[in-house]
């Protein structure tokens, strides 16, 4: 199995349109040529990480954060940064990570969190913006189904829970072949009336390319007629934190505990406690301070994060309670996430959990 096999089935499952602007995601070094010999899993790449997969056999490390995050002028080792790219080179070591595509994945491990702390009705806290694409096609009424399950089977027209979800309504186009022309139906140089179906769906913008080849690849016309309209409706299937309802409301200082012995983690910053109940409960791994608003304005009684800083402690304002878990500790659970992924998947190449801590906080 070569690598690129396993870059691309990454690039679907974690689609790299997902990720913000400013983020690196993706095959970060390695040849997509090279045979695949096993994976490491990590959050963090390190030239220890390195050393570790080279010693477990694995030719492929599988990262959250991206080693290679801004531009680089040149790489001569002076940092941990470019010891490790040299590392990983010399050792034939390929590098991925999936960033935040993974962070705005439904079903990623912000979900795998609410899924620990036993959270029910979860929903993305603020859903993406501009990612939709409403799509408007023509089609023979009598290759209306074969071009509509092309376009299904490409990822458009999924609706929360619902697939295949389209608009159709029955019309007549018309057209007049040219000489140069070779016609599905009609004659050359003569107005042809057709019986056709507009059929509109949509699909994430980054999607585009996979619908519209499907859809050329099944539509019987040499040059098929459609139309692309960016919407600015919320994706409520992709985007940043979650937000979900405990199955029993606990006390504070017990939701604390709770969090502390599900997410792993030793210490926990947090604002005043409330003295009252925790039942509705807004996460996001990472830095995730940005959302804070979004967790109060949805009546979220705890917000569960990492890297606030000392002035975001005071826009809590006493109406929500914020528990910063520490970046790591919120995202290590991308390597379980990853392993899973994998291990369902693929069963010609061995998948290893890193046993390096990488965090580089410690505690006193």
């Amino acid at each position: 199995m070569q690598i690129r096999e396993l870059v691309n089935y990454l690039n679907t499952t974690i689609p790299l349109g997902l990720q913000e602007a400013y983020d690196n995601s993706g095959l970060l070094v390695g040849n997509p040529g090279s045979e695949l010999s096993g994976v490491l899993v990590s959050v963090d790449v390190t030239e220890e990480v390195i050393e570790e997969a080279r010693q477990k056999g694995a030719n492929f490390i599988l990262s959250h954060h991206p080693l290679i995050f801004s531009g680089l002028k040149s790489i001569t080792g002076k940092d941990h940064v470019e010891r490790s790219l040299i590392k990983a080179i010399q050792n034939d070591i390929a590098l991925y990570a999936a960033h935040t595509n993974l962070d705005n994945l439904k079903s990623g491990i912000n979900f795998m969190m609410a899924d620990r702390l036993g959270l029910k009705d979860q929903q993305i806290l603020r859903p993406k913006q501009d990612q939709l694409i409403k799509m408007v096609f023509f089609v023979p009424s009598d290759h209306m189904d074969q071009v509509r399950k092309a376009v299904f089977d490409a990822g458009a027209g999924i609706i929360g829970d619902y697939d295949q979800c389209s608009y159709n309504l029955q019309g007549q186009g018309t057209f007049r072949p040219g000489e140069g022309s070779d016609p599905y139906s009609g004659k050359k140089g003569e107005m042809h009336f057709e019986e056709e179906i507009r059929v509109e769906t949509f699909f994430p913008s980054y999607k585009t390319a996979e619908v519209i080849n499907a859809m050329n690849q099944a539509h019987p016309y040499e040059e098929m007629v459609y139309d692309l309209y960016p919407l600015k409706n919320a994706d409520h299937d992709s985007g940043a934190g979650v937000i979900g309802i405990l199955e029993e409301r606990m006390p504070e200082k017990d939701f604390l505990d709770w969090v502390k012995k599900q997410l792993k983690t030793e210490c926990i910053r947090h604002t005043n406690l409330l003295y009252s109940f925790v039942s509705r409960v807004a996460i996001s791994g990472g830095s995730g301070s940005f959302l804070l608003n979004d967790a109060i304005s949805q009546k979220a009684d705890v917000f569960i994060s990492a890297d606030f800083k000392y002035h975001n402690f005071f826009e809590a304002d006493e109406k929500i309670l914020i528990a910063d878990i520490g970046h790591f500790e919120s995202e290590q659970i991308s390597k379980e996430f990853f392993y899973e992924l994998l291990t369902k998947k693929f069963h010609n190449f061995a998948t290893h959990l890193s046993e390096i801590n990488t965090n580089p906080i410690n505690y006193y």
